[in-house]
């Protein structure tokens, strides 16, 4: 890698831990960070930093002190700059206006109104454009993004806590408290940065969870319950105003005076058809596609969990693993009581192990 080459590479990470501030805050926007860069010396930097407002690139232009700097200097963006309009005018134009001397673009955006014309429109106004910078860690900062424009679904993340002996609950079904606090603080995290967490009625009516994000800062997602029977009890707790919760129940139970009851609390009621006994997990996603929600935390038991691997619906893994044994008689992964459910055999791509207190954090994502 030549100098230019490395120059370019430190300036696109910088883009990226700018992206990184905008999580939870821009979806259904991407995560986009923009550098301008004077003589190899940063002159503005820029990050998009909420949803409906202004783009990376336009905030940093507009720190600049000294515009006339400009068309000499090079713009960094993790993601390619929009050609359309949207909520704001196209970042394209500002660049062409204010006459920058070169771009330097992490990845395309597969987003139908751009992918690719933004860079053209670039080239077309004769600034020199560099194009794939640290590529693999631009998609992977947007992979919800991505995945939404590619997919047609949400990003599906599947989040587990088991004990060394691969349980996740005790023999009387309860999964809280496997892992320590540190673990639950990740969790809560995590939540906080995805636009949806969802569970399935059996973790709810034994654990009475409420998905919300309490042990850290950040905005509660949308509480997403599968409850086939709409068979919770109206008070609990899932159903609090702390945070939108959308049901999803079979259509043979649309007629059931229970949906307004949970209507009247202000809870969101959706019907959809069974396959083999269990709700169609691709016609809930494409619901919540069809709702801009790009990524999907999922909290559930075994069977829901192994649901979704079974569909092929499950593109990264979060798996916290507890020093504890809970025995045999405990209920294992993907082997609820009483439910045969077959799994395809899963390729998984893992990142570097980390701890939280004592329980080992193995983040993973579904090679296909």
């Amino acid at each position: 890698m030549n100098g230019a080459e490395c120059d370019d590479a430190l300036f696109m990470r910088r883009c990226l831990e700018l992206a990184r501030r905008g999580a939870g805050s821009v979806s259904p926007n991407p995560m986009v960070g923009s550098v301008i860069v004077c003589d190899r010396e940063i002159i503005g930097e820029g990050y998009h930093e909420r949803f409906g407002g202004p783009h990376a690139e336009v905030n940093a232009i507009a720190s600049v002190a000294d515009p006339s700097l400009l068309r000499r200097s090079t713009l960094y963006v993790n993601l390619e700059p929009c050609a359309h309009f949207g909520k704001t005018p196209p970042c394209s134009d500002l660049i062409v206006e204010k006459g920058l001397a070169r771009v330097v673009a992490g990845c395309r955006d597969p987003n139908v109104k751009v992918a690719g014309k933004g860079v053209q429109k670039l080239r077309d106004a004769a600034i020199l454009v560099a194009e794939g910078v640290l590529e693999a860690e631009c998609m992977r900062l947007n992979e919800a993004f991505i995945t939404s424009h590619t997919a047609g679904r949400p990003f599906v993340a599947l989040k587990l806590a088991e004990t060394l002996d691969g349980k996740i609950a005790t023999s009387l079904g309860a999964s809280r408290w496997i892992t320590g606090e540190e673990s639950r603080c990740e969790v809560h995290r995590l939540r906080s940065v995805y636009d949806a967490v969802m569970t399935g009625e059996a973790t709810v009516r034994v654990d009475d969870a409420e998905l919300t994000v309490r042990q850290c800062g950040g905005r509660n997602p949308l509480r997403v319950v599968l409850d086939r029977m709409l068979s919770l009890p109206l008070e609990s707790r899932i159903f609090s105003p702390e945070a939108p919760v959308l049901v999803f129940a079979s259509s043979s139970w649309e007629s059931s005076p229970k949906a307004e009851q949970l209507r009247a609390k202000g809870v969101e009621v959706q019907f959809v058809h069974e396959h083999v006994g269990r709700l169609d997990l691709r016609q809930v996603l494409q619901e919540l596609h069809r709702r801009q929600v790009i990524s999907l935390l999922v909290e559930g038991g075994s069977r829901l969990a192994a649901s979704f691997i079974q569909e092929g619906l499950v593109d990264k893994l979060y798996m916290f693993i507890a020093p504890k044994l809970f025995g045999g008689d405990a209920l294992s992964s993907f082997a609820p009581l009483g439910i045969s459910l077959p799994l395809q055999a899963v390729t998984l791509s893992f990142e570097p192990p980390v701890f939280f207190g004592s329980d080992l954090l193995l983040e993973a994502y579904v090679t296909r």
